[in-house]
């Protein structure tokens, strides 16, 4: 299998535009800003004036990519882009998306946000037959399905390549003169469809992207479908029956955006509902509540809400440092959480606090915050969770470490709270979860990061620990880390 780094990662955020009068390069820019929070390690656009196709990515944040030079060619008139955490294949500039390829057919660029559970298998042998690769990223699977199938129209190449792949992929495609998304057939990953007023078509991994652009959402792309977008308008493609749909609940506890709307399922209602979830739950009493900024925050005032107790700001958050668990080593991650939170002394000092945060992964970082804000004068300090315990990895695009490394796979929630320095730990059950996203069928979720129940197995789990691939990317990982 594909040797997964001790660190838990976002997945990756994707967007896409066909238009015959706005300038597509433009929007993509300011899509991908809406998406930063989903991939801050590269960026990439890549546009068509139907003739030629046209790429610009590197490492760093969409502002520090492209800064004041975007892509160019005149009269484009299709683009898409990628902002990236890395899942599988590590943080190196040749594994910047979109990937570009020139085949038989013509030329196509791809973004994908995911993660393949049979990638190192199909990548094997398509090795064996010849196929040379020029990143370490599951993605480029796709590129040479699609560029070896006998198939006559892109249309029908994708199709059987889909068929093939296993796990989690959104996907935007661009040939000369097509803009094609797709959605696996449990819908792990969000994609939605939306129209500017100029008649422009959008793909956004989430709705947060449409409205920069000015467009709005006309409907979210169900999972198992493509979409074919060209001068004739939308086509859709089903290569599913939607029987084994699995949403990814943490999309809703933490990694998508408040503003968005996600299969229906309004990201902000459903954490402000965790956090009155938590409140009923827990029945911790306290004089203020408080969250980790910002992705706590909304189940904070959910909390403060359903309790009657006071919210305010304990935490101030500097909004310059990125997201803390993406740091490579632990002494990056303490230090980034001191540059990264402050407390505020007038709220806290004195206080019994209620602290709502998340998820607690390792538990390093929340117990660093819990001794800043002791440090701070906080009398009490009780920790609240809007996600169970996570105590297994997820495989599809959310790189949580290896299950040893998860605290909660170790030890109890009393060791926890022990572990942290709280005075008191309480986690959202998974039933209470599961109750608050109302718009949605629970049973259509993903769970498996709490209760080990995968609706997609991971196949290259199966491979040889001689496997190429394996030792490629443990030489990789020993030389970063000097060994």
């Amino acid at each position: 299998m594909y040797l997964k780094e001790p660190k838990w990662k976002e997945e990756c955020g994707i967007y896409g535009v066909y238009s015959g009068t706005e300038p597509v390069a433009e929007m993509t820019y300011l899509g991908l800003f809406a998406l930063q929070h989903r991939g801050q390690e590269s960026a990439g656009i890549a546009l068509t004036d139907g003739y030629w196709i046209d790429v610009k990515k590197g490492m760093g944040l969409v502002s520090e990519v492209f800064g004041a030079h975007l892509p160019q060619l005149d009269n484009a008139k299709i683009a898409i882009g990628h902002v990236r955490y890395a899942t599988t294949g590590f943080s190196l500039a040749a594994n910047a998306q979109p990937l570009r390829v020139n085949y038989a057919g013509g030329a196509l660029a791809l973004a994908h946000n995911g993660d393949l559970t049979n990638a190192a298998i199909i990548r094997r042998e398509l090795e064996d037959r010849g196929t040379v690769f020029q990143t370490t990223i599951d993605s480029e699977v796709f590129v040479h399905l699609i560029a070896r199938s006998q198939c006559r129209t892109i249309e029908d190449r994708i199709l059987e390549a889909v068929k093939v792949v296993r796990g989690a992929f959104c996907l935007t495609i661009m040939t000369e003169n097509k803009l094609i998304g797709v959605r696996d057939p449990q819908g792990f990953r969000p994609l939605c469809l939306g129209r500017s007023p100029e008649g422009s078509w959008v793909l956004a991994s989430e709705t947060c992207a449409l409205e920069v652009s000015g467009a709005e959402f006309v409907r979210d792309i169900a999972p198992g479908e493509m979409v074919v977008i060209d001068g004739e308008g939308v086509r859709s493609f089903r290569f599913s029956n939607g029987e084994d749909i699995a949403t990814c609940i943490f999309e809703y506890i933490y990694f998508a955006r408040p503003d968005s709307i996600i299969d229906g399922q309004s990201v902000h209602a459903a954490r402000f509902a965790m956090g009155r979830m938590l409140a009923r739950e827990s029945g911790f009493r306290g004089d203020v509540v408080i969250s980790v900024p910002d992705s706590g925050t909304t189940a904070a005032t959910g909390f403060a809400y359903e309790a009657g107790i006071p919210f305010a700001e304990g935490l101030i958050k500097n909004r310059y440092i990125a997201r803390t668990f993406i740091q490579p080593t632990q002494q990056q991650r303490d230090a980034a959480v001191k540059l990264k939170l402050s407390p505020v002394r007038s709220v806290v000092a004195g206080k019994s606090v209620i602290m709502v945060d998340d998820s607690i992964v390792r538990g390093t970082t929340s117990g660093k915050i819990v001794r800043l804000l002791r440090n701070a004068g906080a009398r009490e300090i009780h920790v609240c969770i809007s996600s169970p315990p996570i105590t297994d990895p997820c495989y599809y695009g959310i790189d949580t470490s290896v299950r040893k490394e998860l605290i909660s796979a170790t030890k109890t929630v009393e060791e926890i709270r022990d572990f942290i320095g709280a005075d008191s730990l309480h986690f959202i059950s998974l039933e209470g979860l599961r109750q608050c996203v109302p718009a949605l069928n629970p049973d259509h979720m993903c769970y498996a990061c709490f209760n080990n129940d995968y609706p997609v197995a991971e196949e290259d789990a199966e491979l040889d620990e001689d496997d190429k691939i394996i030792l490629e990317r443990r030489r990789i990982a020993q030389r970063e880390r000097g060994l």
